[in-house]
Formats: structure tokens, C-alpha cells, sequence
């Protein structure tokens, strides 16, 4: 299923696209269920199939009548954010000169562990949401296409073998990040939380409608010109072993986010860099997700 979070003008809902996308069958007609994402998510597949079960009797709205948010719009902790995750992203970050995390020898490219930093929960807005590149005082503004994984039931000390089990689903992030502040201060938290420089969306693909995490593949464009093509494949730490690695001692919690990494492609790994502009586009699409476009102001 993919689930949404949309808003027809009034209030927050909770909904299920169509596979066309034309249609929005929405919860909020159904009773019983909960009123929020993160209600769904601690409902775990007991909800899911309840919803399930009610989709013949739910009433549709057409989708271009409301307006998507982020499916979790407002995170209730820090969105945890592994870096240099793809080979050709480590490879052109660290030769781009904003990588000051990072020997200079060009071994040093590759991570020997995952490298997680945090996004702070006011920097996502949802589809079609402007982001405030103008609330960079550097003007160093870079795009970063993401798969996001949402985490079902948590816990601390979840074994890579079982990891999967704790997987609710899958959404896009766009990692936004000012260059120079990332760069400047020597780690990533003010590079990246600056406010509404994490998009999310358009949906979460439910765990069970993705059976091969690693056979989706995430492009981005800009403007229409296309910027990263990868893999999931791809990821140098996969997918239980970011699980395992962030809960070795750190409780996740039902609805915490998991941003996996950017492929290369990024707009430092150009020269001269290609920094967003106001009235720039972004466009991230992985298969089976759908695609989370925003405007750059």
C-alpha cells in the first residue's frame, strides 16, 4: 500500500493512494483506525489489514483535490542520516574539498563504519513545498536524493539478521545541505537542519509491497536534466546494517526515519559546483514510491 498524509484545506488526514495515483481513499471515513501515520505504524500489520479490509467501503477523493504533506509531518525525534553511503558519492564528496570529515589520502574515501549524523524535525516539508534556499547565508544549497526507511516496531541491540522485521516502510528524502556551513563547522548538523531543507514524500510504501529493497533505483533531476541514477543495490552499509549499527545504543522508536545515503551525482561533484538557485526544481523519483518534486526559493 502506499500511505499518505494530505490535507483538504481543513485538517491533517490519513490516506491510500491508488497505484495510478489518481485517487485517495481516505481513512478518516473509516472508523476505528488511527487519526495519525505514526498511529497506523505502532498498529502495526494488525491496522494495515483492517485497512485493508475497509478500502472497498472507504469513500475516494480525487488526489488533485487535496494537497499532499510529508507522510510524517512532523517527526517526533531527529531524523537519523548516514553519509558517504554509495562508492561514486564518497568518492566525489571527498575529492569535491567540502568533505573536512575525511583524511586526505584517497583511501580514506570509503567509510570503514556507516558515518550517521542527525536532520532536526523542522526541516521537513512536504511534496511541492518551496525549500528556503535563501535561509543559507552561504548560498551553497546542494540536493540530495535519499531512500528513507520508516521503522516499524523499535528496539535497542536489533540483530542485522532480524533488522528487516523492524522495517514498516519506505519513503524519499531530499537531504538538503549547505555546503559551506557543513564544511565550515566541521560536522554535518547545521548543514543539513536548516529549516524546510528535508522534503519527504509523496507516500510510504508499506515493507510488504517492496519484496527486494534492493531492486528499487532512486534518479533525481534538476530543472528536467537528470543529476543521480543508482541502485539501492548500490549502498556500501545496507539496510540491516544501518539498523543494527543506530540501535547498538539507540532505542528506535515506531516512525523513526532512516535516510540511507545519496548516490553520486550531487551538485559539489561538479566544477565549478552547481549550486541551487531560486526557481530551480527538484525532482527525486525511486520505483514503486513515486516521485517527491520541490521548488527552490
Amino acid at each position: 500500500m502506499l500511505l499518505v498524509t494530505f490535507t483538504t484545506g481543513q485538517d491533517e488526514r490519513i490516506g491510500v493512494l491508488a497505484a495510478d495515483g489518481a485517487e485517495i481513499h481516505d481513512l478518516f471515513a473509516a472508523p476505528g483506525l488511527p487519526r495519525d501515520m505514526v498511529g497506523i505504524i505502532r498498529g502495526g500489520p494488525v491496522v494495515l489489514e483492517a485497512i485493508r479490509s475497509a478500502l472497498p467501503r472507504i469513500k475516494r477523493l480525487p488526489a488533485a483535490s487535496v494537497r499532499l504533506l510529508a507522510p510524517i509531518p512532523r517527526p517526533g525525534r531527529n531524523i537519523f542520516c548516514v553519509g558517504k553511503n554509495y562508492h561514486e558519492h564518497a568518492k566525489e564528496f571527498h575529492a569535491s574539498g567540502f568533505d573536512a570529515s575525511a583524511a586526505a589520502a584517497p583511501s580514506a574515501a570509503i567509510p570503514d563504519a556507516p558515518i550517521v549524523f542527525t536532520k532536526a524535525p523542522s526541516t521537513v516539508i512536504g511534496p511541492g513545498e518551496t525549500v528556503p534556499a535563501h535561509l543559507d547565508p552561504t548560498s551553497s544549497t546542494d540536493y540530495e536524493g535519499e531512500l528513507a526507511v520508516v521503522v516499524a516496531e523499535g528496539g535497542r541491540g536489533i540483530a542485522t539478521a532480524s533488522a528487516m522485521d523492524h522495517v514498516f516502510g519506505y519513503t524519499i528524502v531530499n537531504d538538503v545541505t549547505a555546503r559551506t556551513l557543513q564544511n565550515r563547522h566541521k560536522q554535518w548538523f547545521l548543514g543539513k537542519s536548516i529549516d524546510g531543507f528535508c522534503p519527504m514524500g509523496p507516500a510510504i510504501v508499506t515493507a510488504d509491497a517492496v519484496p527486494d529493497v534492493a531492486t528499487l533505483r532512486l534518479t533525481t533531476s534538476v530543472n528536467g536534466e537528470p543529476r543521480q541514477n543508482a541502485s539501492v543495490a548500490d549502498l556500501i552499509f545496507d539496510i540491516p546494517t544501518l539498523i543494527a549499527t543506530i540501535s547498538a545504543g539507540i532505542t528506535l522508536e515506531p516512525g523513526d526515519i532512516i535516510a540511507t545515503g545519496t548516490p553520486a551525482g550531487v551538485g559539489i561533484g561538479f566544477n565549478p559546483p552547481r549550486f541551487l538557485r531560486r526557481g530551480d526544481r527538484v525532482a527525486i523519483t525511486v520505483t514503486g514510491i513515486g516521485t517527491l518534486e520541490n521548488p527552490i526559493g
